[in-house]
């Protein structure tokens, strides 16, 4: 499994490439970037942010475990870079665990609703740590990386970049975190919906609906069956004192009740 992201940067991201911009403005991206940070190195990583914002990045690959990338140095050939979880065991976890954490994502579906609505729901990390998976790499050498240039430091701006863009990528779509531990995202809803328990009466239901649901939607109210009209005399004081000339007021209301009563009850022609 893996997901090819071609570069350069999608709109969205150049238009956050200002100086002094960052290249992750959410809080899963920043995870990322803060281990990168959190190195201590500065300039070097100033240079990779400029690689990362000029389109230097040409390819990215995000497999369990991995990310491979070819990023355009001084050189005409592209420098070709790794950045591998320094234990697989912790970016990738084994079927077992991956059962566990689709049942646990089956059990709260608001936190596939936030996946596919952009988001990476804060409390995520739980069920990953309950399985012996950390969600993010917690510190710099949780990674091991690999730069074919000649720069001997570690990391070079290259690797620098690739980092930058990889977190810049996550903002756009957060189901690349999931493909770093080894499901993307088609992979992990057919899952989903392949173990969901299937609703008695499912028949009918919309493919849009979540998966793991055992009702069918709500049906649509319906109004209620209108309530009987009100009764001739009723009728009668609502209109209010009624005169006609030469025809007593009670006789007059009396013969306007049985007309209405007639109406009512579709007794054939009015008499």
């Amino acid at each position: 499994m893996n997901a090819r992201r071609p570069f350069p940067p999608p709109p969205s991201a150049a238009r956050r490439s200002g100086r002094g911009e960052p290249l992750a403005s959410q809080w899963w991206s920043q995870r990322f970037t803060a281990v990168l940070e959190g190195y201590g190195l500065g300039p070097r990583m100033e240079r990779g942010r400029r690689y990362a914002r000029g389109g230097k990045v040409q390819e990215l690959l995000v497999k369990a475990g991995r990310l491979e990338a070819r990023v355009q140095g001084s050189r005409a050939t592209p420098y070709r870079v790794s950045v591998r979880s320094a234990a697989p065991s912790e970016a990738h976890p084994s079927k077992a665990q991956w059962k566990a954490l689709e049942q646990a994502l089956a059990a709260r579906l608001g936190w596939t609703a936030q996946l596919l609505n952009g988001e990476v729901p804060r409390d995520l990390e739980e069920p990953f740590a309950a399985v012996g998976v950390p969600l993010f790499p917690r510190r710099w050498d949780d990674l091991q990386v690999r730069c074919g240039c000649p720069d001997d430091a570690e990391p070079c701006k290259h690797i620098a970049a690739v980092l930058y863009v990889f977190a810049q990528r996550l903002d756009e779509d957060p189901w690349l975190l999931l493909a770093w531990h080894g499901r993307d995202r088609d992979s992990l809803l057919a899952s989903l919906r392949r173990d969901a328990p299937e609703p008695a009466n499912a028949e009918g239901l919309p493919p849009w609906w979540p998966m793991g649901l055992r009702a069918r939607p709500a049906p649509r109210l319906t109004p209620p069956d209108p309530l009987p009209p009100d009764p001739p005399e009723r009728a009668l004081q609502r209109l209010g004192p009624l005169e006609l000339p030469g025809m007593e007021a009670e006789e007059l209301e009396r013969r306007l009740a049985g007309l209405y009563r007639q109406l009512l009850e579709g007794e054939g022609e009015l008499r």
